[in-house]
């Protein structure tokens, strides 16, 4: 209620009086609100709810910062030091108070009067929100879950992270069950390893809402020995406090906490859930959590958010991820001197890099050093799921950053060597949200790995006499050497011929200024703007599936091209289906935002 109050005291919040019905319309008025750029939201009356909630508390990157204005700058020089303990000695006057804003922000246990405790409620009193009408019920959009290893009770060992939590809807029974989302790379996988091969019951604490700082720490990727607690202390500028009770870890400052039991070895479907690639994550088995007691504090507002396609809210959570974390590449990845995964596409669909190339400064440069950066970025992590990483090497052109993705993708598109820079990982995991593989969780990488002196001018005009084959239309540059091409719809397996075929007709023209073909539904969308080039490219496309290329050649394994490359982004018909909002809500919520309505001006 603290981050609640700061911003309606600065502006930077409207109470909606109206009830506003959680199915649906709640998150039709936030997506509006967003989409301008506007502030918070306050639901007051939340119909079917005795809860208020809020959402769109990090609806910009400058409310964000300003959220956590007074403590940024602390945990920055904590993770600087991290990154480089010898800091400490170049200059001791900046990183003086670092430890001591590392020491006094460890857990500490509450006693007696947590705040938590004030009240018991169901979960059918709880804000029942539903973002996309397919979706396969209410979500908490928000969750913080924390769990322990078996047998222990030391805070220290504890997993906090953001794993998203089915409320209703499915199989799960009506204020007793709900669903346990996570995907591979996630800690808490780890603990349920542990408890499969224990006696003792697998329990698990869920939080929402309490500081802001709390939710950010469960999404953070944190280094080696840092708790997402201690973290979530020095960030809210208040140490994480925690009550043991029942035999379970409660949240002190939460706004709710929901305690249970996932039962092993019981799964079932959870889902389908609009999520933030753009498309529906599908019903799949999950774990399910039994569900023993639902507390709430006294005032108590229900946190949410609204995934879609990005950017929507929680970009601004890899906004600030990366802003913490910059210092700490190089120590994570020797060598990189900058890594982003793009948000546009995604998040994980696509990884840009540079890195640095030393290898064999004596003769002419070529991907060596990179390469093997590019390895370790696909070893490590959440970066691991990376499905097409592009990485240029440091020092061949002046001002490279991946922050300006259309100034990398031109850098790179001038410098790459089809025949000689695409590397393939095939029949391997990529992310749980991502259809367009061979299987869940499974699919391929490619890596473009770059180096050296520019090669080509890339073209805006297509070379004289230039057709293409029948079926085939509508070609548009999406970007200087980005040539977008509309194809037949896919029907099935035998479509994935049409990359090829399409490679062969370019085979005949003299086009060096195109170096990137993307053979698409509507070219016109794609060709847009920067970020639907972004999204329609790189969340549709399985690389060992759908890159195609003119002149494609085979050298002992190796694939490559010696003409344009062809990235095949059509929907396939195994993809998940686009998220579309519900006209019927979007003619409702209009009357909201009409003139005289209460959020006139907002929209």
């Amino acid at each position: 209620m603290e981050a609640v109050q700061d911003l309606e005291r600065h502006g930077q919040l409207v109470r909606i009086r109206s009830e506003v019905d959680p199915e649906l319309e709640m998150a039709e008025i936030h997506r509006r609100v967003f989409e301008a750029g506007g502030p918070a939201l306050f639901f007051e009356r939340v119909k079917g709810s005795p809860f208020p909630a809020v959402s769109n508390l990090y609806g910009t990157f400058e409310r964000t910062d300003f959220l956590f204005r007074h403590t940024i700058g602390k945990v920055q020089k904590v993770i600087e030091l991290k990154a480089d303990p010898a800091s400490f000695f170049k200059s001791p006057l900046r990183y003086l108070s670092a430890p001591f804003t590392a020491l006094s922000a460890l857990p500490m246990q509450q006693r007696l009067g947590a705040p938590i405790l004030y009240g018991r409620t169901t979960l059918s009193q709880l804000p029942q929100v539903k973002s996309w009408p397919m979706d396969g019920g209410a979500f908490v959009t928000l969750p913080q879950v924390l769990t322990l290893p078996p047998g222990s009770r030391n805070i220290m060992q504890s997993n906090l992270g953001m794993y998203r939590i089915q409320l209703s809807g499915n199989d799960y029974v009506p204020d007793k069950e709900v669903g346990m989302h996570y995907q591979i790379h996630r800690g808490i996988g780890v603990h349920h390893a542990m408890y499969n091969e224990s006696g003792e019951p697998f329990r698990a604490s869920i939080f929402i809402g309490g500081p802001p700082s709390h939710a950010f720490a469960a999404i953070m990727p944190l280094p080696e020995g840092l708790s997402e607690l201690t973290f979530a202390g020095m960030l809210g500028g208040r140490r994480f406090r925690y009550l043991w009770h029942e035999n379970h870890l409660l949240s002190a400052d939460a706004d709710f906490v929901i305690t249970g039991i996932i039962r092993k070895g019981e799964k079932k479907p959870e889902g389908p859930f609009g999520d933030h690639l753009g498309y529906y994550s599908l019903a799949h088995d999950f774990p399910v959590m039994e569900v023993e007691k639902a507390y709430h504090r006294k005032d108590a507002v229900w946190h949410f958010t609204v995934v879609g396609r990005p950017p929507q809210e929680d970009s601004s959570f890899g906004y600030l991820i990366h802003k913490l974390v910059e210092p700490l590449t190089p120590q994570e990845f020797p060598g990189i001197v900058e890594i982003q995964a793009v948000d546009a596409a995604g998040v994980h669909p696509l990884l840009l890099a540079i890195g640095s190339e030393r290898y064999m400064p004596f003769r002419e440069r070529q991907p060596e050093e990179i390469l093997t950066q590019a390895n370790h970025i696909l070893g490590s992590g959440q970066t691991s799921l990376a499905k097409f990483l592009f990485i240029a090497a440091k020092g061949d052109a002046p001002g490279l950053t991946t922050h300006d993705i259309a100034g990398f993708f031109h850098h790179v598109l001038e410098r790459v060597d089809w025949t000689r820079d695409l590397h393939f990982q095939t029949k391997t995991t990529i992310d749980t949200l991502d259809y367009s593989g061979s299987g869940w969780n499974a699919g391929s990488k490619v890596v473009v790995a770059c180096c050296g002196a520019k090669k080509r001018e890339l073209a805006t005009e297509l070379p004289g006499g230039f057709s293409l084959p029948a079926g085939f239309s509508n070609p548009r540059f999406a970007r200087p050497g980005i040539l977008a091409i509309e194809g037949p719809p896919f029907a099935g397996p035998e479509s994935y011929a049409d990359g090829a075929e399409l490679g062969q007709h370019l085979e005949r023209f003299d086009m060096p200024g195109i170096p990137l073909v993307v053979l698409c539904d509507d070219s016109a969308f794609l060709g847009a703007t920067l970020n639907n080039f972004l999204w329609a490219t790189f969340t549709r496309a399985n690389p060992s599936h759908d890159i195609h290329g003119a002149g494609a050649f085979f050298e002992h394994k190796h694939w490559g091209c010696r003409g344009a490359l062809i990235i095949d982004a059509r929907i396939k018909p195994h993809h998940a289906p686009p998220l579309i909002p519900d006209k019927t809500v979007q003619e409702r919520v209009n009357r909201l935002f009409a003139k005289g309505g209460e959020l006139e001006g907002l929209g």
